[in-house]
């Protein structure tokens, strides 16, 4: 049987997600308090996430309590994605290329323009 620790890893890594954006994620969207260092421990199974992360966890990858915790249970789909903002995605996007920290109002309409001009150079 796997353990919750190894469901979330493959779990995460099967979004593309990294641990601090899985807690970006979280945190984002419930109000938590999960760092990268949480995510670390969970998923080395060096400690269980508390009752409230699981079912966090099991809302944002649209899994069942039962298969996030290893029981009997189904297996997310692959088609399924987990709710993530358009903010959540340029916040992301930025961290990729060595951002750090939230982005303001401003950076996010800068983002946005400098994807559109990247994408209006490709369609030419």
């Amino acid at each position: 049987m796997k353990t919750t620790g190894k469901i979330i890893r493959e779990l995460r890594q099967g979004r593309g997600l990294s641990q601090e954006e899985l807690a970006e994620g979280l945190n984002h969207r419930f109000g938590s308090s999960v760092n990268k260092g949480m995510v670390s421990k969970w998923e080395n199974d060096i400690s269980e996430p508390r009752l409230d992360a699981v079912r966090q966890l099991s809302e944002f990858f649209h899994v069942s309590l039962d298969y996030l915790i290893g029981s009997l249970g189904q297996p997310p789909s692959p088609n399924q994605q987990p709710d993530i903002s358009e903010d959540q995605i340029l916040t992301i996007a930025a961290h990729q290329v060595g951002h750090e920290g939230p982005l303001t109002p401003e950076q996010m309409d800068k983002i946005k323009l400098a994807m559109r001009i990247a994408l209006a150079k490709e369609e030419k």
